[in-house]
């Protein structure tokens, strides 16, 4: 057993039953490495106790703190309990629950330790996982009365979602059954074949009685027929992961800053680094848009620059080639493996929302920097956590639900499966403003049919028009319908183009409409806060727009700001059957579009207008006549 190395005089009490009363050797450390561990359970199984036994035991427990709460609980007339050494909170202490998640802290010969004491209340499980987020391994408490409970099941998906693959459990409360073996063997064989099947393969039982400190860090006197680890040796035996420095180089994008005082012409991409090292001159790849460049400087705020990046860091870089890049795009290094880039994910998933997960409604997804409107596209299985059984043709999903879903993102988003790097793999899903739902990705997607290409197929499948043919209106117009996008931002005068064109295009006796009411329906120009629900509506909005305006024969011109290339193609699927006639103003900076025509920022408006018909000409939009 390793000696724990944190100083302090507080001592278990003398008269503690059930464990053998060796005391660990107290000495110095400075140098050791560091773990976080977890420690998770169904409320009242023991959790906070068996931390507080933890740190009693091994002298780590800050000097005359044990006695304070002993007299505490003398004042108040309550049997002493080793659970309020970490209950901090005195709303806590009146309800005897844990609600929020506590730190705590020992240590041995071996490492430092920071422990999260998480909430093991139904209604607290949002803490539980934040408590969960950075650890490397737990302990779950599960009491031998008691059981295997509902909530317990609960916390094992969640410790295999967050990638937390090795896991103690501590069979507690022990004396309440006699120390029976038969008690400890059943609950340890139904949990080791549950916590097997959700992928966490590296586990230990240990039965323990917390209050007596039997098998914590002593050796249960009444537990002949273990020979099994105590609580501390398992501790110390768990293996750290491989180091973040050795996975594949990820930073997802927050920002671009960019200073003109003093003639900085500077843009600086800033993020922190979640793995991996980059140094300058690296050739780095930016996905889902797949612009590369190289790594020029590395840039501090006021302070000395970095000589590389390294995980943890919030730094920011500049490019030898300055090319465009959204917040939300998570940056690589191009010599190693790439990122999964997809807009289809296979995730597992614990929705926490008070409402249900419906499909048909969007929701935000938070993966790394980027934010994106998000659907339910299907339920592959929920579990049933009273009988580990599935819930069969389940289409929501309602709070507490943990299920294998299909998720399905407005736009392509880069991210790492759960196996590979997980940190990356990682996600939130907000609905309104309260974070509903937490999860990793498991696999790509599968290339089945789109929400949005069902719709436009129900769409059209259900189109009723009037009387007025398609061919009748572009006879008594002399034209077709057409959808006209002008690309380009207000600084390269895209708006005014459209207008022009509208203008010009009138001139010619053609029906034409140019719509431009700004954020409300067509404005697809990022913006700081720009919400992605909100910005997929808009083009959901203008997408429909489309269609109903060219059947009806019109030639629409639009200026929607600076889309991307996969907003653009959902353009194009939501105003099929008629295509998209795009138009370029200034360089394609949100991405390679395939546009008909192109001109440079701020070109002459009535220029490119008449540029522009005369090409509606070539494709047979326009009669000859017209120019």
């Amino acid at each position: 057993m390793s000696a724990p190395v944190l100083g302090g005089s507080a001592r278990a009490a003398d008269d503690d039953k059930g464990a053998s009363t060796a005391r660990p050797t107290v000495t110095p450390a400075s140098t050791i490495e560091r773990m976080d561990i977890v420690v998770v359970g169904h409320v009242d199984h023991g959790k906070s106790t068996v931390i507080g036994r933890l740190m009693a035991d091994t002298g780590s427990l800050p000097e005359g703190k044990l006695d304070q709460v002993r007299a505490m609980c003398a004042r108040n007339a309550r049997p002493f309990e080793y659970a309020f050494l970490l209950d901090a909170l005195r709303d806590e202490r009146a309800q005897g629950i844990t609600i929020d998640t506590a730190r705590c802290f020992f240590a041995t010969e071996k490492r430092r330790y920071i422990i999260h004491d998480a909430p093991g209340h139904v209604e607290f499980l949002k803490n539980m996982v934040t408590g969960a987020a950075r650890a490397e391994a737990a302990l779950l408490v599960i009491d031998a009365a008691e059981g295997i409970r509902e909530n317990t099941m609960r916390h094992g998906y969640i410790l295999s979602m967050l990638g937390i693959r090795q896991v103690v459990v501590l069979v507690n409360k022990m004396d309440l059954v006699g120390w029976d073996s038969r008690v400890f063997r059943a609950v340890a064989d139904e949990y080791g074949a549950f916590l097997a099947e959700i992928g966490i393969g590296r586990s230990e039982f240990i039965p323990i009685s917390a209050r007596d400190g039997a098998n914590i860090v002593g050796r249960a006197t009444d537990a002949p027929w273990y020979s099994g680890p105590t609580v501390l040796d398992a501790v110390d035996s768990l293996v750290r992961r491989e180091g973040l420095e050795s996975l594949a180089f990820r930073m997802p994008v927050q920002d671009i800053y960019k200073f003109t005082a003093e003639g900085d012409d500077r843009r600086i991409v800033v993020g922190t680094v979640e793995s991996g090292v980059a140094r300058p001159g690296d050739e780095v790849v930016f996905l889902p848009s797949g612009k590369r460049s190289r790594i020029a400087t590395i840039e501090a705020f006021a302070a000395e620059p970095p000589s590389g990046l390294v995980p943890d860091a919030a730094v920011g870089i500049t490019l030898t080639e300055q090319v465009y890049v959204r917040p939300g795009e998570l940056m690589t290094l191009a010599k190693q493996p790439e990122p999964e880039v997809s807009r289809r994910l296979r995730a597992s998933m614990f929705w926490m929302g008070r409402a249900p997960m419906v499909r048909g409604r969007r929701y935000k997804l938070r993966i790394g920097s980027a934010q994106v409107a998000v659907e339910l596209a299907e339920v592959t299985r929920v579990l049933d956590a009273s009988d580990l059984g599935s819930v069969k043709d389940k289409q929501q999903l309602d709070r507490h639900d943990v299920a294998e879903c299909v998720l399905e993102a407005a736009h392509p988003v880069a991210y790492d499966l759960a196996d590979a790097n997980e940190r990356t793999a990682r996600f939130a899903i907000v609905d309104g403003f309260d974070i509903a739902a937490c999860g990793v990705v498991l696999a790509v997607g599968d290339d089945a049919m789109s929400l949005l290409e069902d719709r436009v197929r129900r769409r059209e499948s259900a189109w009723s028009g009037g009387e007025i043919s398609v061919d009748e209106r572009r006879e008594r117009y002399a034209h077709k319908g057409k959808f006209v996008v002008v690309l380009g931002s207000d600084r390269d005068g895209a708006p005014i183009v459209g207008r022009a064109l509208e203008r010009a295009l009138f001139e010619l006796g053609a029906h034409t409409y140019y719509l431009g009411l700004g954020r409300s329906v067509t404005d697809l120009d990022p913006a700081e806060g720009d919400d992605p629900l909100e910005r997929a509506g808009r083009l959901r909005r203008l997408g429909e727009l489309a269609r109903i305006m060219t059947d009806a024969g019109l030639l629409f011109v639009t200026a929607p700001g600076d889309i991307d290339e996969y907003e653009l193609e959902d353009l194009r699927m939501l105003a099929a059957p008629f295509a998209l006639f795009v138009v370029r103003i200034g360089e394609a900076s949100a991405g390679l579009h395939a546009a008909q025509l192109s001109f440079p920022a701020r070109a002459d408006a009535d220029a490119v207008a008449e540029a522009v018909a005369r090409e509606l000409v070539n494709e047979g939009v326009l009669p000859e006549y017209y120019i």
